[in-house]
């Protein structure tokens, strides 16, 4: 596929669906791009469609099968507008350009030449247990556990948001903007391998409420 320059082409671009419950047009809005007025298209529509697919089919879809419904704050990012959102004077905190391929920039391959997606998501159905206890480590954890998909996890303080992430070379590291900042786990820590249940099993008993 071309890189869309009619609109008739961009929603044609929008129309492919990544997996049963999400489409292309749910990865491309961009405040910034609305704002800084700047195209949010891919350079690359078929990697970016690629990579989308793999993130919704490995990571979304089995998240809000057992979860509930997903929503998406931010997906794609042409190069464009992550660079204007990695500018500093700005303030908009996106990773320079390089560190977003295979990320947000799913329609460039990485360094090693590997393919990769990231997504900000809500899980709603988290919001009301996050709300009362800030724990943000339970959806992380159960995650972890139970969705084998996924590459890296990184929360934000508001509504429990996070980067989620599908690589084909997974890290698999969670890491957090909200206390405690850092990483929760990544491979070579002690927690990093075994049942975490315990974390959330509170969360889990509160959706049968």
């Amino acid at each position: 596929m071309k890189t869309p320059a009619s609109v008739a082409t961009l929603e044609n671009l929008g129309r492919v669906q990544l997996s049963k419950s999400f489409f292309m047009r749910d990865f491309l809005y961009s405040e910034i791009s609305q704002i800084e007025h700047i195209p949010n298209i891919p350079d690359n529509p078929d990697l970016a469609i690629a990579a989308g697919k793999a993130l919704c089919e490995n990571v979304l879809e089995p998240i809000q099968d057992a979860l509930g419904r997903i929503a998406i704050r931010s997906a794609y990012r042409s190069c464009a507008v992550n660079a204007k959102g990695a500018d500093n004077k700005n303030q908009y905190k996106c990773s320079r350009n390089e560190a977003n391929y295979a990320a947000h920039i799913c329609d460039m391959r990485d360094a090693n030449g590997h393919m990769g997606a990231t997504a900000c998501i809500v899980v709603t159905s988290f919001l009301p247990y996050y709300e009362q206890t800030k724990h943000w480590q339970a959806l992380a954890w159960w995650i972890h556990d139970n969705i084998p998909g996924y590459s890296s996890m990184y929360f934000f303080p508001k509504l429990a948001a996070f980067n989620i992430s599908w690589h084909e070379q997974p890290e698999k590291c969670i890491e957090s903007h909200v206390e405690p900042k850092g990483y929760l786990t990544r491979v070579g820590m002690d927690n990093h391998a075994g049942d975490h249940s315990e974390a959330y099993q509170q969360f889990l008993n509160s959706l049968k409420k």
